[in-house]
């Protein structure tokens, strides 16, 4: 064998294994994960983060109690909220760190905020009936959901600094309304019900004012509006009910509402968008196509599986569960850890500006092919019962599982 070219050889395989090594690396790179601290009870579920890395949620407390929390910038430290009745706890953080969220009051969940970095804690009202906050912009605004005097489910949207509430209404022809995130032009998100049940994303226009259906794709039978960022990009999820369960995809707008595409999966057939940011950059949670469920970070065109980054499986984390991301590369949510699988945790997961990401294809699964039976109204007034965003438990829930 001539002597030059056995030398390339391993020279083009030198580079070879180095190239390799440097793509493993910077797929790994720029990535930290931590986990924030308890208030004494063991489980901790956060909710959302603002740009200085504080983050709030909820946390369990001796006693069987749940108090809302903030910890300091960039995840340090875990403060307890306290509460204006049994229990509290935090859905949303402007940059101020003014927390908005709930309380149980003597007559069911009252909407809540705080004052700057968590300090005093007021209770926003109602409408009429038991209510909760969900979101909060930098001016103080707060948007949530109450139930009126005569029952009805009613989005709301208050003035700087939790001051007064207004009832957003519904889309014409609804009965309920349900707001889920607020930006800082007064832009509301949410979703708007009729009398069997058909679900319809709304945006508002700013400063709550007029809410314009977002619409839905060709094949599914309603969406959900779940959040938005600073230029009206709205997230959310198309809904098609089938007789294995509900078909979830997630969707992604242009600014202002205008416009919907889908996401994909991770592979299987179910996605849920928790947060978006600035940068356009999505979090949420996704099958597999065996069923097990991961979260992704959309970036690129494509999804990057968090729960399986070295960085994460090398801490101990499973279950992971991604609820909010900020505008420099922080992303929360809650999972389990190896070493105490009992209870819930709460993480803050990093990315540094030259990460190098290494998205999966997009998958995008094939509509059922079943015909399907038209729910009767009865059948929908029931599932009407159970679709608040009000209660307690159903809040946390949200924030761990697929419902």
């Amino acid at each position: 064998m001539n002597q030059n070219f056995s030398k390339f050889k391993h020279r083009i395989a030198g580079v070879t294994l180095l190239t390799t090594i440097l793509i493993s690396a910077n797929a790994s790179a720029g990535w930290s994960i931590k986990t924030l601290d308890d208030l004494g009870e063991g489980s901790v579920s956060a909710s959302a983060i603002n740009d200085l890395g504080q983050v709030t949620g909820s946390a369990d407390l001796p006693g069987n109690i749940m108090h809302a929390f903030i910890t300091g910038p960039n995840g340090v430290n875990t403060f307890d909220l306290g509460s204006l009745g049994a229990n509290s706890l935090g859905s949303d953080i402007n940059l101020s760190g003014q927390v908005a969220g709930s309380f149980m009051a003597a007559d069911g969940g009252h909407p809540m905020i705080t004052g700057p970095n968590g300090v005093g804690m007021r209770d926003l009202g109602t409408l009429g009936g038991p209510g909760g906050a969900t979101g909060i912009n930098d001016f103080g605004r707060v948007v949530g959901t109450s139930y009126t005097a005569d029952g009805y489910a009613h989005a709301f949207i208050t003035g700087p600094d939790g001051e007064g509430m207004i009832d957003l209404g519904t889309l014409e022809g609804d009965y309920n309304s349900y707001a889920a995130d607020i930006n800082n032009l007064g832009q509301v998100v949410g979703y708007s019900t009729n009398a069997y049940g058909s679900h319809h994303a709304f945006i508002t226009g700013p400063d709550g004012v007029s809410m314009t259906n977002i619409g839905t794709l060709p094949g599914f039978w309603g969406s959900l509006g779940t959040g938005l960022n600073a230029s009206g990009n709205v997230i959310g999820n198309l809904l098609l009910p089938t007789p294995e369960g509900d078909y979830r995809q997630a969707f992604v707008t242009g600014p202002n509402g205008i416009g919907m595409t889908t996401l994909g999966t991770l592979g299987g057939k179910f996605a849920v968008p928790r947060d978006i940011n600035d940068a356009g950059q999505i979090i949420g949670f996704s099958t597999l196509e065996n069923g097990e469920g991961h979260s992704f970070l959309f970036v690129d065109g494509g999804m990057v599986d968090l729960s399986i980054l070295d960085v994460v499986v090398s801490a101990g984390w499973t279950q992971l569960s991604a609820v909010g991301i900020n505008n420099n590369g922080q992303i929360v949510g809650v999972g389990k850890l190896s070493d105490d699988p009992s209870h819930l945790h709460s993480f803050l997961l990093s990315f540094t500006p030259d990460t190098v990401f290494n998205p999966n294809p997009i998958f995008r699964p094939e509509l059922p092919l079943l015909p399907l039976p038209v729910p009767e109204p009865q059948t929908y007034a029931m599932l009407l019962a159970g679709l608040g965003i009000i209660g307690f438990m159903a809040q946390r829930r949200k924030k761990f599982n697929l419902s």
